[in-house]
């Protein structure tokens, strides 16, 4: 499987299953098109052990505008701490 294969099942499972929450509101990060750039960035740390913290940074690091552009806000606010145990998971099992 190529590369590009690896990182497009990786961005697929990460679509499906993590979600920003607003106001109890869930848009999953495909329906935001964020699953394939988080992908992209993690699969670039797949060949170490991953761990929470990297996930951490690397939601912090993923700003989202909001209100039009007015703000930027890191993308870990608006995912809930279950989802990202989840993305956790996810990339844990995705190791190669």
């Amino acid at each position: 499987m190529s590369t590009s294969e690896r990182i497009e099942k990786l961005a697929a499972t990460i679509a499906e299953e993590v979600y920003i929450d607003i106001a109890k509101w869930h848009l999953y990060l495909n329906d935001a098109h964020l699953h394939r750039p988080l992908a992209e960035k993690f699969y670039a740390l797949l060949p170490n052990r991953i761990t929470s913290a990297d996930v951490a940074k690397v939601l912090n690091g993923t700003m989202i505008a909001i209100g039009g552009g007015k703000h930027e806000i890191p993308l870990s606010d608006l995912i809930p701490n279950s989802c990202q145990n989840r993305l956790l998971s996810i990339l844990e099992e995705f190791e190669y």
